[in-house]
């Protein structure tokens, strides 16, 4: 058979109906494979698939849970940090990614949340200090100065500390920013102790002066 004809039979073949419809179902198929293969690296990977992570700023772990099972995320608690008063405790104080950012579906949100109150820290010991050193030394290391009230004594220096009512020794640990009375001496005991010193040199001077 002449090489021409052959040829020419082929390509007849080319636009019959049987060709045709085998090439038919070659493309779709070939679509319909591409497609799942598409879908499949989509869903193992995540492809493009971003999520917006919510403010959750302020929020009770319950409130958290229940935002992030809605956009499959999941959170981890890192640790407390130093009290805040404007959050309620317990609750979220700072989140890592931060609120807006996006990321993909299962990612874990790292959270930090406010403690029940202020961590305790030792008092110092301010006793046998003057006020005027005293309350400084206090003030620096986080505590509210309550009312400073006075006794009778020969110096003017810290007698006791109290707190709530009750006197507070030097190196119990009590809440930051807790308030602290103090009582101090007043002096007068040592004015007394001068007025007497004075009055006893005056009748020794005096006893000195009629001898003569």
């Amino acid at each position: 058979m002449p090489i021409n004809f052959q040829r020419m039979t082929f390509f007849r073949y080319l636009f019959t109906k049987a060709f045709l419809k085998q090439l038919l179902f070659a493309i779709l198929a070939l679509i319909v494979l591409t497609f799942l293969a598409l879908w499949w690296l989509r869903s193992t990977t995540n492809h493009n698939q971003k999520i917006e992570v919510p403010s959750l700023s302020k929020l009770s772990l319950d409130k958290v849970e229940e935002q992030l099972d809605e956009l499959d995320l999941r959170y981890e608690i890192l640790d407390s940090a130093n009290y805040n008063p404007e959050y309620p405790r317990y609750s979220v104080i700072e989140q890592i990614p931060k609120a807006g950012k996006f990321v993909k579906e299962d990612r874990k949100i790292y959270l930090t949340l406010n403690p029940s109150g202020y961590r305790k820290i030792a008092v110092p010991d301010v006793l046998g200090k003057t006020g005027r050193q005293a309350e400084p030394t206090l003030l620096a290391m986080g505590f509210s100065i309550g009312e400073v009230s006075t006794r009778p004594h020969i110096s003017d220096q810290v007698l006791e500390m109290r707190y709530k009512g009750e006197k507070l020794a030097p190196g119990t640990e009590i809440p930051k920013t807790s308030t602290i009375d103090l009582i101090v001496g007043d002096g007068s005991l040592n004015r007394v102790q001068n007025t007497n010193d004075e009055s006893n040199e005056s009748a020794t001077e005096n006893e000195g002066n009629g001898g003569e």
